[in-house]
């Protein structure tokens, strides 16, 4: 089969399944990350060389409880209770989990940046693990997590996430390949140039400008302030879509690799194409408290 071809299928296919999972219900939705997270673990772990079997068992469970207890509270207790045959009641405050978890995330993201800047090509043990926890497991708890905005399940809102990844992903290619001639990051991405880099930021923020207007169409007086959110959101992901894609590539370089994986034939890996996604999601959901606590 032709190799453009397998990809446009390939492509077609993924952009199908995410779409009816997040539309389809929150169930769907959560189940589909669960799913990728566990794929995402395995390429990882062949990656940087750790026991996957252990690794797949750990962010299973986690993001399982988690996920149980933060947005199926009332069902979790309910079956806990009809096995213990006594009333339990959860006690765990998710808004302060979600807090510890964003912190632990951050810190780790930012020894993700180290790490992309840092000239060493051996990655400990310990850091390995680490990276896994917060670089991989964590993000896919924070893109969940976003999508509930305030209150509840609002598919428009992940929707609209991937829109803006996928505008810059592909704009800032397109672009880059037209005029493209400063280099941005040669020793890890020779592709990348500093030309495509903006021409994503600037198409992003017009996607963002859109999405507010005809997509989530906001409330008239809320209107001017949703576009800036919408445009600010574009922003980041912009800058740390491409900064996740740089470390995500720095791991594949390092592992002397093309692509994380092989399931999704003429794009690699489920990790290949949600690497900007994870590394955006916590600073999404940092800009998303920051801004109820303003507001």
């Amino acid at each position: 089969m032709n190799e453009t071809l397998k990809r446009t299928i390939s492509g077609a296919v993924y952009i199908a399944l995410l779409l009816t999972s997040i539309l389809f219900s929150t169930e769907s939705f959560i189940i589909l990350f669960g799913i990728f997270l566990v794929i995402a673990t395995y390429e990882f772990c062949n990656l940087v060389k750790i026991n996957k079997y252990f690794a797949i068992l750990f962010v299973s469970l986690f993001y399982s409880t988690v996920s149980l207890i933060s947005f199926y509270r009332t069902e979790t207790e309910s079956y806990i209770s009809k096995i213990l045959k006594e009333n339990t009641i959860l006690t765990v405050n998710t808004d302060k989990l979600f807090s510890v978890l964003l912190i632990i995330t951050l810190i780790i993201s930012i020894k993700c940046i180290v790490f992309l800047f840092d000239d060493t090509q051996i990655i400990s043990k310990v850091s390995k693990y680490i990276y896994l926890i917060g670089y991989i497991m964590l993000p896919f708890l924070f893109i969940v997590k976003i999508s509930f905005g305030i209150a509840a399940y609002n598919p428009k809102i992940i929707i609209g996430l991937f829109i803006l990844i996928w505008t810059n992903d592909t704009f800032a290619y397109l672009v880059g390949k037209s005029i493209g001639k400063h280099k941005l990051f040669e020793r890890i991405s020779p592709k990348k140039t500093i030309e495509g880099f903006f021409g994503g930021v600037v198409f992003a923020a017009f996607a963002g400008f859109l999405i507010s207007k005809f997509y989530i169409q906001p409330t008239p007086e809320f209107s001017n302030k949703s576009i800036l959110i919408w445009m600010i959101i574009a922003l980041i992901v912009s800058v740390f879509g491409t900064i996740g894609d740089l470390i995500e590539s720095k791991f594949k370089r390092i592992a002397g690799v093309k692509d994380s994986g092989s399931i999704m034939p003429g794009h690699g890996g489920v990790l290949d194409r949600l690497d900007s996604v994870i590394f955006v999601a916590p600073v999404i959901y940092l800009f998303y408290q920051i801004l109820y606590y303003v507001s």
